[in-house]
């Protein structure tokens, strides 16, 4: 009887865990009592921890104790905040926090100096703290799809970063300290409220591909034409009316280009006005032609 009893408590048991809430899988991963240490992954550049898709709606605290992490992935969870302890991980390198529900980021942000890579796209947030700028090695930032309608004027700072992405936010204008950030080669600032680019532009010497589709720009600055590296040029679906004369100078743009991954010139679902969508059915050296041609002319 004694045994009996025994295996069917047992089985009870089994069916109560069976019914419980199941846990999040990097706490599943502890419950052998084994050391968070353990689920770093060291590869040959750097030492890393995926928490990707775990349900999280707020971070584990064993997270903070891992200082030699160096790439963090915690993307598409449920987080709604990141505490300051996040300012401990000092080695970090590689962050991404996207696809989560972040209203804000924590100033102590600004302690990861040794961070490159920062992906905070798809969240919530209104605004950036001026800390950020801090972290002088950044070179990769994404702020895509949020809600934001300005920079802090301390970004200027950040002059190693030579990606940024701000597409999908609520910027009216392009916020006036990107255009000290010398370094940028690549500059996405597609679906938001831009109504023109300042002629300051220029002033992005090494830039190579420049975004700027489903916004409100009304016409391209003449300065524009004078950034000799540009290989693409996306302003696709604006107000453009007509275009600079002295676009020809852009010689590294190949073609008119229609897939939206394609480089060259990206001009299409404009008002141009006659003869211009004639002209840019005939290809870009046709373009080319008759803006040069009517440069001299005047």
């Amino acid at each position: 009887m004694g045994a009996e009893h025994s295996k069917n408590e047992e089985r009870r048991s089994m069916v109560f865990l069976r019914k419980g809430p199941k846990l999040p899988a990097w706490e599943d991963a502890l419950l052998a009592g084994r050391e968070p240490k353990s689920l770093l992954k060291r590869g040959l550049r750097y030492v890393s921890l995926s928490l990707i898709m775990k349900g999280m709606t707020s971070t584990p605290d064993f997270l903070w104790g891992l200082h030699e992490v160096q790439k963090l992935n915690l993307s598409r969870n449920q987080l709604v905040v990141i505490p300051p302890s996040l300012g401990k991980l000092d080695r970090l390198v590689v962050l991404n926090l996207g696809g989560n529900c972040l209203k804000c980021l924590p100033k102590e942000i600004g302690l990861l100096r040794n961070l490159k890579v920062l992906f905070v796209n798809m969240n919530c947030l209104k605004e950036v703290p001026a800390e950020l700028s801090l972290c002088r090695k950044l070179e990769v930032l994404s702020l895509s799809h949020n809600c934001i309608s300005q920079l802090p004027l301390s970004f200027t700072d950040l002059t190693s970063l030579r990606k940024l992405n701000l597409s999908n936010n609520r910027f009216v204008q392009i916020p006036l300290c990107i255009f000290a950030l010398r370094s940028l080669d690549f500059l996405h600032l597609g679906s938001n409220k831009l109504e023109n680019i300042a002629e300051s532009i220029q002033y992005l010497v090494n830039l190579q591909i420049f975004i700027v589709e489903n916004n409100n720009i009304r016409s391209l600055p003449r300065s524009l034409c004078y950034i000799s590296s540009l290989e693409l040029l996306n302003a696709d679906y604006n107000a453009i009316q007509s275009l600079p004369d002295e676009l020809y100078l852009l010689r590294r743009l190949r073609r008119i280009a229609w897939n939206p991954m394609d480089k060259g010139l990206h001009i299409a679902h404009n008002p141009l006005a006659r003869p211009l969508p004639e002209v840019v059915e005939g290809g870009l050296d046709v373009l080319f032609n008759y803006l040069r041609d009517k440069k001299e002319r005047n």
